[in-house]
């Protein structure tokens, strides 16, 4: 069966293509001095025959609307024009190469080719050296422990990513959160009309403490109908190393006091998944102003803690 003009991938071309299952993915030296961004010619596949090829598995692979890496199922026209599931919906059953109906043809040869494949993690460059079966290389990537950290600040919807340093930096500069050596704190927090909760967000604070960096929490939100204040430490770095230390919050008058004591969450989690888990020091607002004394209409909520490293 010859492949129908324009064609690019029919029955028989794919048969011509299946030696490729032989090949798997090695980075090359040059690689491990290239950017942290994958290129999709960084990637060498060498054979059991020593035949090296750069690209064609790739060319391949790439979906030939959205560029992408195409995962099954894998649909082409009856021109073999090929296409990921996602393109396929847009297109609205016509070929954008022929203009051909596509209808509901499965390019089971080429899931079986990637089925053969293995990938280097799109990180390999800044220190992940796993390799990846290609259908399992997203879901590596997507919880690979070398990948970028989202910007901790809850006061934005900010969409920084970068690694500790580079995040450091954008709070500092782009911020104006303030740095504080140590490992010990003492805070107040002071609210004019604590009536008044719709979710404020006190300016974050970072502390520098053993070398690492940990990020200071405080806000304001209804827990049901119930206003309460929450107070969190999150870690700036991953949740394996985050479980090595530990804090505790304390707040209090008069000889009372609430006193917590937990492990610093991962900047891994979003802000707002660790409020709603309630993984912090609750206080519910009249108890908030009964610790803020005077005449308990204006809070003045003072929050001492410290950060300590588990042996």
């Amino acid at each position: 069966m010859n492949p129908g003009p324009g064609g690019s991938f029919g029955e028989k071309v794919v048969e011509s293509h299946l030696s490729v299952a032989d090949y798997s993915t090695v980075p090359t030296k040059s690689e491990s001095n290239s950017t942290t961004k994958t290129k999709k010619s960084d990637v060498s596949f060498v054979g059991k025959c020593g035949i090296r090829s750069n690209n064609g598995v790739y060319q391949l692979l790439e979906c030939s609307i959205c560029t992408n890496f195409m995962y099954p199922p894998i649909h082409q026209c009856p021109n073999g024009h090929t296409l990921c599931s996602n393109c396929k919906n847009r297109v609205l059953n016509c070929c954008p190469t022929c203009r051909h109906d596509l209808g509901n043809i499965r390019c089971l040869a080429l899931e079986k080719v990637a089925e053969s494949l293995e990938f280097p993690c799109k990180y390999r460059n800044i220190g992940c050296l796993d390799i990846s079966p290609y259908y399992g290389k997203l879901k590596h990537e997507q919880n690979c422990r070398f990948r970028p950290y989202n910007c901790p600040y809850a006061g934005s919807e900010c969409s920084v990513t970068g690694d500790i340093p580079t995040l450091v930096a954008h709070l500092k500069d782009d911020h104006m959160v303030d740095i504080h050596d140590g490992c010990t704190f003492n805070h107040q927090y002071v609210k004019s009309n604590p009536h008044e909760v719709e979710n404020p967000t006190w300016m974050l604070t970072v502390f520098n403490c053993f070398g690492r960096k940990f990020c200071l929490h405080f806000d304001a939100f209804h827990l049901g109908m119930a206003p309460v204040y929450m107070v969190f430490l999150r870690f700036m770095g991953d949740v394996n190393e985050a479980k090595r230390f530990s804090y505790c919050l304390e707040v209090g008058t008069d000889g009372r006091k609430l006193i917590w004591q937990g492990i610093p969450r991962s900047i891994r989690d979003s802000h707002r998944k660790v409020r709603d888990s309630l993984d912090g020091l609750i206080i519910q607002r009249n108890l908030a102003l009964y610790f803020s004394g005077g005449n308990r209409r204006k809070l003045r909520l003072r929050v001492t803690g410290r950060i300590w490293k588990e042996e």
